[in-house]
């Protein structure tokens, strides 16, 4: 398999604060990551780094063949899907769901003076389609459910075929409802062979979807444990990432947490 992101002894210090600390790791092109964590423990950065958001004080970021710093981010990012809380606080309140996830072509985040040929529009509208929001094209985002606006975040983050997507939290903030009807719908996406090479930080072990084949567990930006996800996600390695006692189970794919 391909890879297609690789930090190679990466840190990174901001205001005199080591945020990350000589990360190494690879993610190969049918890999599935769950990234957990107790907060502080640089999940965010490291996947800021993953998008080319931002580069690293020292080490080496290899994405999709190119190292960053040495690339134009510009025509790399367009190949990277990329979702989060930060990202969807910059789309207008009033702007057409349908408008969110199309102008993802030219990765801006509302619409201006673009230009979008028929088939940018059908792209759109099937993406809103498999994720279940097609009837919601004409809202406006502002009015949408949490559960919506994030379904619509991933949607957009789809849109260009990404080679790499990225989910930050995706599950933060939903109901019950909300979360599992998303957690079905990324275990689908997931579990597609088609799908791309997938990295998502999350808080907590329910919000694994299935379909998920490795996990890392960061604390004090270093990485506790990395590898595949049945030998990550156990009693032993969550309760030394979160310095608390936990008793792990694992129930047909999906786990669940709570303090022993």
């Amino acid at each position: 398999m391909a890879s297609v992101l690789q930090l190679t002894d990466v840190s990174l210090v901001r205001d005199s604060n080591p945020i990350l600390k000589s990360v190494s790791w690879s993610v190969d092109e049918a890999e599935r990551w769950v990234i957990l964590g107790p907060n502080g423990a640089g999940k965010t950065t490291l996947l800021q780094l993953a998008a080319a958001q931002i580069h690293p004080t020292s080490g080496t970021v290899r994405l999709l063949d190119d190292t960053v710093g040495k690339v134009d981010v510009f025509e790399l990012r367009p190949r990277i899907g990329f979702a989060s809380t930060a990202l969807a606080r910059k789309v207008p309140r009033e702007e057409r769901v349908l408008d969110v996830v199309l102008t993802a072509a030219y990765s801006v985040t509302g619409r201006w003076n673009e230009e979008y040929e028929d088939s940018d529009t059908g792209r759109a509208r099937a993406v809103l389609g498999e994720w279940k929001l097609g009837m919601l094209e004409d809202r406006r985002f502002g009015e949408l459910s949490d559960g919506e606006q994030k379904r619509v975040q991933i949607a957009r983050a789809v849109m260009t075929d990404p080679e790499l997507l990225l989910l930050d939290e995706p599950a933060a903030s939903l109901d019950l409802g909300a979360r599992e009807e998303l957690l079905q719908l990324l275990g689908g996406f997931a579990q597609d062979a088609t799908s791309p090479a997938i990295v998502m930080v999350t808080h907590h072990v329910e919000e694994i979807p299935l379909g998920f084949t490795h996990a890392m567990l960061l604390a004090d930006g270093e990485i506790q444990a990395a590898g595949a996800l049945s030998e990550v996600i156990t009693s032993e390695n969550l309760s030394q990432a979160f310095g608390l006692p936990l008793v792990v189970t694992n129930s047909e794919g999906r786990f669940t947490a709570r303090a022993a």
